[in-house]
């Protein structure tokens, strides 16, 4: 490996680690297409990136651990029930053509950005009404903490991550936010930690087939590991309106690359 091509996997590791701490995503929306750039294969793209993102998600989660900013039970029922409905989700993508799912995912983001600032809306009425009526809140606790709701969140996110290929952060927090009432930084933390359970079984399968690229997987986390440092440090500090937009803007960015995507797909198939 040349010194150009290690500090272009280096930086790459870095911001895929900040955007990892920062939106409680794998990072793989960075690394995959970077790889694919490089002229590596998709499966090794896929599989390298898993490698990759067990070490960011890894950093992040044991600095969010260190100071005490998530729920490792809450983890637990969603990581688990992801994993194994992932397997429904990669079933269903041999039902539809490439660029249909593509497309469709890119639609799944926009309506997320809008979910989100509506549950932020309901949220809003829902404090209103308990200064109002005095509503019992024990009960809107319970819900937000119901684990059932946690396990039916983990199920479908690792439905629709497996069915559209891509790791389940961009998926997970929305979802908290809309069916457990969880503030988007607690989101954003949880996601994070469940990402580390999918993508180490993830990076096992690829491993098994031998897609995975040890070296340059490496260097990706090792710069991811340093990345996520840096912005699970820093979320905690920021507000929820920041982060919030911050993530809607992503999600925007990425509904955008994934209708390119669906675009070049559907293209191909017509030529």
């Amino acid at each position: 490996m040349t010194p150009t091509s290690f500090l272009i996997f280096a930086g790459a590791g870095i911001l895929a680690g900040i955007l990892a701490g920062f939106l409680g995503i794998g990072g793989g929306t960075v690394l995959v297409p970077l790889l694919l750039a490089l002229g590596y294969d998709y499966p090794q793209a896929i599989a390298t990136s898993s490698l990759s993102i067990v070490i960011t998600a890894s950093s992040g989660t044991l600095q969010n651990w260190h100071q005490n900013t998530f729920n490792s039970k809450r983890v637990l029922m969603i990581g688990l029930p992801a994993l194994v409905t992932a397997q429904i989700g990669v079933y269903f993508t041999k039902l539809f053509p490439d660029y249909w799912l593509k497309a469709a995912f890119g639609i799944l983001l926009l309506v997320n950005i809008y979910l989100v600032q509506v549950r932020k809306f309901l949220k809003s009425q829902q404090q209103q009404d308990i200064q109002t009526i005095g509503s019992n809140k024990d009960s809107v606790s319970w819900v937000s903490q119901s684990s059932i709701t946690s396990i039916a969140t983990g199920s479908l996110a690792g439905i629709l991550a497996g069915l559209f290929g891509i790791g389940g952060g961009v998926i997970m927090v929305p979802l908290q936010i809309l069916l457990l009432g969880e503030t988007i930084k607690t989101a954003i933390q949880t996601s994070l930690a469940v990402v580390v359970i999918t993508s180490t079984s993830a990076c096992l399968g690829h491993a098994v087939n031998d897609n995975v690229l040890w070296i340059e997987g490496l260097i990706l986390g090792i710069g991811g590991f340093g990345g996520a440092q840096i912005s699970t440090r820093f979320l905690p500090k920021l507000s929820n309106e920041v982060v919030t937009l911050t993530f809607q803007i992503y999600l925007g960015m990425l509904s955008i690359y994934f209708f390119w995507k669906a675009w070049q797909s559907y293209s191909g198939i017509e030529v």
